[in-house]
């Protein structure tokens, strides 16, 4: 699935206001460019995928380390305005760190305020940036993805 598809995928389905409860995952392949945690760069660790989610009515994106610790920016997805013509920006009322423990993946989610944009989908590079700030500090993610014209790739050969 392309980043394309993928994104159109989440806006269809964030677009369901009569369906609260629908449900939808992507990851997305990719690199990771920044991540910080509680004010802690942790960039260097930071796994080439994001998981792009939603789940009833809310919207998430999630980073993770290559030592367990995640971070998923988390916002009504209904919330999701545009900043220019082909800009979506998802405002964000939560994040959800989390660390690997004795049992397993803890979660601790806080509120915040910031906000996840990333640009329509296009032929080159797609950037998701988040960044949300609360008591615990400041907290940011940025991934860059290819984005591929479907079309396109339907119509080219598989390229090894």
């Amino acid at each position: 699935m392309t980043i394309r598809t993928a994104l159109l995928a989440l806006g269809a389905v964030l677009a369901m206001s009569g369906h609260v409860h629908a449900q939808a995952t992507i990851k997305l392949d990719g690199r990771c460019e920044r991540l910080v945690i509680a004010d802690k760069d942790l960039s260097e660790s930071c796994q080439d995928t994001l998981t792009n989610g939603v789940a009833r009515n809310r919207a998430s994106f999630e980073f993770t380390t290559k030592d367990g610790r995640s971070l998923s920016f988390s916002g009504n997805g209904a919330q999701q305005e545009r900043t220019e013509e082909t800009d979506p920006l998802q405002p964000i009322n939560m994040i959800i760190p989390g660390e690997k423990g004795a049992d397993g993946i803890v979660r601790n989610p806080t509120v915040a305020v910031g906000a996840c944009s990333f640009k329509t989908p296009e032929a080159g590079k797609t950037a998701i940036v988040c960044e949300a700030t609360s008591a615990a500090g400041r907290f940011e993610g940025t991934f860059v993805t290819d984005a591929k014209d479907a079309s396109k790739d339907a119509a080219a050969p598989a390229k090894n």
